[in-house]
């Protein structure tokens, strides 16, 4: 019963918004609401719903003050020499635009956090985009392809919590994926190669001096810009994205406090700070209610027990016969269940399930985990609902939730495919 209300829920969410009927934040709210209700749970889930809430509570803070810091920085110029550089490389070129975009986007995501990742290429390269009339959802799936495929990393999320339910180090769990990583790699690169090449056909290619000039002139007529301030704005961005890497605060107290000096120094007046607050209101209420909304969702999910169900449901399905295919059934269902599962209920829920039942099966269970982070959370996690980096994303680009999962999906279930293949050739995993 709890593995049906658990894949209703799912089910009805997705074909909720992918078909536009209802917004993501009504139906995170509304669906798992008014099936907690049928299957007996009225009593109980206020509670639920306050837990899912109190533990994205951090993220949704951090969230909202990056979201502000980084919209500061626009305010201020800060990006304005990187895009007009850019603007000289590609030559007003789609095609080098979109390319471009994949090798930033995975090397800012060298620091392992999706939400960090998307705030700075977003931010950065939105502008670019806007100004060669570009389509946005091939910036949100470009920069969603790379950071799934660097999310890899024994540092990013899938693989440090497979490293945990496996008792493993990455020796053991992530090198042996290596070489199914970089065909990822070379896989999201031939994928902007063609959205690009389709881009360029559409837009053609735009004269370099007339767009460069026209921008820089633009840039500095706009009063909020701070060009005398660039060289601090740019040290305490780097201090930022520093002291996030190394943690030397909670994330949530980093941005906040960043935030604080950034207004200040640039705004130093009272009225000024206010006009700036309230022109990143917009975003900041959209990203931030999208998040404490999904903490509902999870905390219904996980609350009823349904999470645990619909495991369970999973593994009793699986044949005898299919056993050896343990590992690529895992691999090539990780990516579509990153849309089902959020990150722990999957790594810390499902996989022990899955892992304990390949070992049933004489597999070997750490198989089981390279098989998972080929895509679960990999290629998925910018996709994903359940995901708050996901709202990020689509909310700083400016699209929406169901265009860019129908725009993207195909592309980073093909990531998570060809790194199946090369792990099977390779020996990562084995049938």
């Amino acid at each position: 019963m709890l593995a049906l209300l658990g894949f209703l829920i799912i089910g009805v969410f997705l074909f909720l918004i992918m078909t536009n009927r209802l917004s993501v934040l009504i139906a995170l709210v509304l669906v798992p609401t008014v099936f907690a209700l049928i299957g007996g749970f009225g009593l109980e889930m206020g509670d639920m719903m306050l837990e899912g809430i109190i533990k994205v509570a951090p993220t949704g803070i951090m969230i909202v003050f990056a979201v502000l810091y980084f919209g500061l920085m626009i305010d201020t110029g800060l990006f304005n020499p990187m895009i007009s550089k850019m603007l000289r490389l590609v030559k007003g070129d789609p095609l080098k635009v979109v390319v471009g975009t994949a090798i930033v986007t995975m090397l800012v995501s060298l620091d392992g956090d999706g939400a960090s990742t998307f705030m700075i290429t977003i931010t950065a390269l939105l502008p670019l985009y806007k100004r060669l009339k570009m389509n946005p959802l091939i910036l949100s799936g470009v920069v969603a392809l790379g950071a799934g495929v660097m999310n890899l990393a024994p540092w990013g999320g899938p693989t440090a919590r497979a490293m945990t339910t496996f008792n493993a180090d990455s020796s053991q769990l992530f090198n042996p994926v290596i070489p199914a990583m970089i065909a990822g790699i070379v896989w999201v690169l031939a994928s902007a190669f063609w959205l690009g090449k389709k881009e360029r056909q559409r837009l053609g290619v735009i004269e370099l001096e007339e767009h460069v000039q026209g921008f820089t002139e633009h840039a500095a007529a706009l009063e909020t810009k701070r060009p005398q301030l660039f060289l601090f704005n740019l040290i305490l961005t780097i201090l930022l994205l520093v002291a996030l890497i190394k943690v030397w605060l909670p994330l949530p107290v980093l941005f906040i406090v960043a935030f604080v000096i950034a207004l200040l120094v640039n705004y130093p007046n009272p009225e000024e700070q206010q006009k700036r607050l309230l022109s990143h209101a917009n975003n900041v209420l959209i990203v931030s209610t999208m998040i404490f909304a999904a903490g509902i969702f999870t905390g219904i999910l996980t609350g009823t027990k349904m999470i645990d169900g619909m495991a369970s449901a999973m593994v009793s399905i699986i044949p005898e016969s299919l056993a050896s295919y343990l590992p690529v059934i895992v691999a090539v269902t990780s990516m579509p269940l990153s849309l089902v599962f959020t990150p722990d209920a999957y790594y810390f829920g499902v996989l022990p399930i899955i892992s304990q039942t390949a070992n049933n099966f004489g597999i070997d269970p750490i198989e089981i985990g390279r098989a998972a982070i080929l895509g679960q959370m990999t290629t998925g996690f910018p996709l994903s609902p359940l995901t708050a980096s996901t709202f990020i994303l689509v909310g700083l680009a400016g699209v929406n939730l169901g265009d860019h999962q129908r725009f993207i999906f195909k592309w980073a279930f093909g990531t998570t495919i060809v790194m199946t293949i090369v792990a099977l050739i390779t020996g990562a995993i084995t049938i």
